[in-house]
């Protein structure tokens, strides 16, 4: 470090020419700041009187704007001098800037449709808020972070004040172990990424936030994640109090920093990371086992990196648009096949109940060797009868939490699931899945039967029955749709089979009866037989 840099903090940093607009002021539909319009004719302006206050009594004035051709006598101007009169009572007085009276209504409207077309386009990079009504919206455990804000959705509240020391820590760790790199050159790097960051954020939230605030909470907030992805990836030695504390706090951080509006822009980490770089598979490896598809912790050495153990392949195509996008991404995966195309059936039902499944002998299965989400689905290879096959879930409120966290930003970023790839909604796929199939307890104690739900901690039989229920109104992913289609197609072209396994099942208990009598009594007929042969 440079001698320069030991006492340095950076808010005298900023971007220059950041400026807001401010939102216009509507009259009857237009803004009053637009207040001039062509009605006719592309060569001629009419004169348009607009009455603004002249002071905060609510007096009237009229304004009028300078046309080239002044036709006042012209009883379209006179409607339209009416159609833009607005009482302002009690309304702030506002000064119409002289540099935009002249401005057509139109070109508002055409401005306001780019912007929406750009904030359409960057829907996959965006750091979304929760989805207004979506499942479990009131429960702010799934929502709102409980030690550590990321990102200025959640900034400067007072019960997370305390982790706001520990960030500056793992800024002055990552510049030490950066290699040599001074403080000024590891935070110009991410001021120059700052102003692309800035726009992914919710205008309203980032809009009362000067540059010397958010300039500084971007690189604190990107070094204090660098520092935690480092602890969980197992490899490097760390300072010490900086480990205590994210072993400590590993629960409450890790279900922090995948909350959905709990995220800092991809480019802003990389930004620290191309000082301080961290072994992402390694910790998309750890990540995913805390998750658990199966209730299993993997051990990491300090070897793992030379033995190559890791299971997680980085796809260098891949973007993240944050660390809950690529955690999701990864934990995902990429379907291996091509999906089955089926016949054409007249009907198709978007629910099918455990007891249903089970009377037309689709047996449920976990999946034991998936580690990636989208490994589920109807299975038919192998068996006389299907089975339907989900990976299984070691089920607590952190993975509730983080599955239903994946599944907003699915909600947010894929705009059809119809069309969408099977891995856009996967997570949304999985959970309508394991949903479809409780309505009682006893179908969660069914589920832990057959492994499905592993464990015995976590989340209660009643807890995790309404946690399930719950999301049922989730949109139907694409994997949910077809196993859907799966499931009618083999109930109509093996129908004889299922009919005939459907009696089988309900009357189960009835044929064991039946043929506990008939072997009773052939056991009694056999005896007499044998007694009558004895006798003399």
């Amino acid at each position: 470090m440079e001698d320069g840099d030991q006492g340095w903090v950076p808010y005298g940093f900023q971007l220059a020419n950041w400026t807001m607009e401010r939102p216009a002021v509507w009259a009857h539909g237009f803004p009053v700041e637009y207040v001039s319009t062509e009605l006719s004719s592309a060569s001629s302006c009419l004169q348009t009187p607009v009455v603004v206050p002249r002071s905060s009594t609510g007096e009237k004035q009229l304004v009028e704007c300078t046309p080239t051709t002044t036709r006042s006598d012209d009883p379209m101007i006179k409607e339209s001098a009416k159609e833009f009169e607005v009482d302002f009572h009690s309304m702030e007085t506002k000064k119409i800037p002289a540099d935009r009276i002249h401005v057509n209504p139109i070109d508002v409207f055409e401005e306001r449709a780019s912007e929406f077309k750009v904030d359409i386009s960057m829907t996959t990079r965006k750091m979304h808020r929760y989805p207004p009504g979506i499942f479990l919206a009131s429960n702010v455990y799934y929502t709102a972070p409980t030690m550590v804000s990321i990102g200025p959705y959640h900034h400067g509240r007072d019960d997370l004040t305390a982790a706001e020391k520990v960030k500056h820590v793992a800024a002055y760790q990552c510049i030490v172990e950066s290699g040599g790199h001074s403080v000024q050159e590891m935070y110009d790097a991410v001021v120059a990424v700052a102003g692309d960051a800035r726009r992914l954020y919710d205008q309203d939230a980032v809009a009362g936030l000067a540059d010397d605030d958010f300039l500084p909470m971007m690189f604190y907030d990107a070094c204090f994640l660098v520092q935690f992805m480092l602890s969980y990836a197992g490899r490097d030695v760390m300072d010490a109090s900086l480990c205590s504390f994210f072993d400590a706090n590993d629960k409450d951080i890790t279900h922090d920093v995948l909350l959905l509006e709990n995220q800092l822009p991809w480019s802003v980490v990389q930004a620290v990371m191309r000082f301080r770089p961290v072994p992402l598979e390694n910790f998309i490896d750890s990540l995913k086992d805390c998750l658990q598809l199966q209730d299993r912790v993997r051990v990491t050495t300090g070897d793992e990196e030379e033995e190559g153990n890791t299971t997680t392949v980085l796809d260098d195509a891949y973007e993240p648009p944050h660390l809950l996008g690529l955690f999701r991404y990864y934990l995902v995966g990429a379907s291996s096949t091509e999906p089955r195309s089926l016949p054409p059936t007249k009907s198709i039902s978007f629910s099918v109940s455990a007891m249903e499944l089970a009377e037309m002998g689709i047996t449920l299965t976990a999946n034991k060797k998936a580690t990636e989400l989208i490994q589920m689905g109807l299975k038919k290879e192998g068996t006389l009868f299907p089975e339907l096959s989900l990976p299984p879930l070691s089920l607590n409120r952190s993975r509730a939490s983080w599955l239903i966290n994946m599944a907003a930003l699915e909600l947010c970023t894929t705009a059809d699931f119809y069309t969408a790839e099977d891995e856009d909604s996967a997570v949304c796929s999985y959970l309508l899945l394991l949903a479809m199939l409780v309505d009682r307890e006893e179908d969660v104690h069914e589920l832990r039967t057959k492994h499905v739900l592993q464990g015995g901690g976590g989340l209660t039989n009643k807890e995790a029955l309404d946690f399930f229920t719950s999301l049922q109104d989730l949109r139907v992913g694409s994997r949910y749709l077809r196993s859907m289609q799966e499931i009618e197609n083999y109930r109509v072209t093996r129908r004889v089979q299922t009919r005939l396994h459907a009696f089988v099942y309900k009357n189960m208990k009835t044929i064991v009866a039946v043929f506990s009598a008939v072997g009773a009594l052939v056991g009694i007929f056999g005896t007499l037989k044998g007694l009558k042969d004895k006798t003399p």
